[in-house]
């Protein structure tokens, strides 16, 4: 395939890169030529899509579907306080465009579902997966091994990162390094565990490091190495990762909502169907308040959580993951409403306390952020 032409101003704004010997004329050509999917447009996606852009990768493809949040201003650099309640897409997409004009970017502003994967990703020279749950992991990994395409992996949680690259010249894929995905609330969210903001800015660059070297046929990849990164303590650790030859053979996509038995994304909660707990939101409980109900109120967040914002009215507050450890001290003849920061843990919390006996459990839909969103504004949202 012939490669384009770089034109006068394209020369002037890639100089740095012409004089490199691994790059040179021929390479910023395969660069312009090349096509780039990244799915998310958050910590990850950041600096990720903000470094492709200024390199020159000629066809840049973004998925995301959410809005961009105040919350997410500390480590999510492509936007800003402009953007707020806007889709991140078009934030992204803005500041694509100013940093490179000679960009093409496509947009999805779109789930990626098992649908439409295939579809989304055909077209990409490589993928790079933003993602912070792990049914679109799996997905993503599992459309690219399909459609054979290399598969740029990070992850974060507080002040630890990893990278890789999956299904590359025949190296692994994530299921070689999770066959399995983690029991259901045993990894808490970004939004749960919080993040250190500038942790996805390292991750997000060395993405974007592998992603270049892959265009350009350079260097020595992360391809069978998994790089962890303890920014704490500043300090970096590699493992090696090998094909598992026993592992199954993907070849079709499938429902991994089920698969991983947790949501697609941190806004969403459980499914409590079966679970032996009900759902309430916010505006039912508080009318049902107002009409008397006198519920004991379990609080299931962290201490310092509840330093930022809590239930004046609220009984007790108790870790989540510990919260079997409180049962002798919780009430069985009155109803229990549980709740955290959006609704999540507290569905883990009331799935634990149904199973070890309780009949009269709620679920506060939407959390404290509900709350304070739906019927208190006084209170602060984080």
């Amino acid at each position: 395939m012939s490669l384009p032409e770089l034109e006068p101003a394209e020369i002037a704004r890639y100089s740095r890169h012409l004089i490199l010997d691994e790059v040179g004329m021929e390479g910023q050509r395969k660069l312009k030529g090349s096509a780039v999917l990244c799915v998310g447009t958050g910590g990850l996606g950041s600096p990720l899509l903000m470094y492709l852009a200024a390199a020159g990768v000629g066809r840049i493809g973004i998925v995301d579907f959410d809005v961009v949040d105040e919350s997410n201003l500390q480590r999510q650099i492509i936007h800003g306080t402009s953007s707020v309640g806007r889709p991140k897409v078009q934030s992204a997409v803005e500041r694509i465009r100013d940093i490179n004009p000679f960009c093409r970017v496509d947009v999805f502003e779109e789930a990626l579902t098992s649908e439409n994967a295939l579809g989304i990703l055909e077209p990409y020279d490589v993928v790079v997966d933003g993602t912070d749950n792990f049914p679109t992991r799996y997905l993503v990994n599992d459309a690219c091994v399909i459609l054979n395409k290399p598969n740029v992996y990070g992850s974060i949680f507080k002040f630890e990162g990893q990278a890789s690259v999956f299904n590359y010249q025949g190296g692994p894929n994530y299921r070689d390094l999770y066959p399995e995905p983690p029991p259901p609330g045993l990894v808490p969210s970004c939004a749960e565990g919080g993040v250190l903001g500038i942790l996805p800015g390292v991750i997000g660059c060395i993405q974007a490091t592998e992603t270049i070297k892959i265009l350009l046929g350079q260097g020595t990849t992360l391809s069978g190495r998994l790089v962890l990164y303890d920014a704490l303590n500043m300090k970096f650790r590699e493992l090696k990762l090998r094909r598992d030859p026993d592992a199954p053979e993907i070849t079709e996509l499938i429902d991994y909502v089920q698969f991983c038995g947790v949501p697609m994304n941190d806004h969403e909660t459980a499914d409590s169907a079966g679970e032996g707990f009900d759902r309430i939101t916010v505006r039912q409980a508080k009318s049902r308040l107002d009409e008397g109900w006198e519920p004991y109120i379990l609080d299931v967040r962290r201490p310092n959580e509840a330093d930022i914002v809590k239930l004046a009215f609220a009984d007790r507050l108790h870790p989540h993951a510990d919260v079997l450890s409180i049962v002798e001290d919780l009430p069985r003849d009155r109803d229990i409403l549980v709740h955290c920061k959006m609704g999540g843990r507290s569905a883990t919390a009331c799935t634990m306390l149904a199973g070890a006996g309780f009949t009269r459990l709620y679920n506060l839909e939407g959390g404290i952020v509900g709350w304070a969103k739906e019927i208190d504004p006084s209170l602060p949202v984080y």
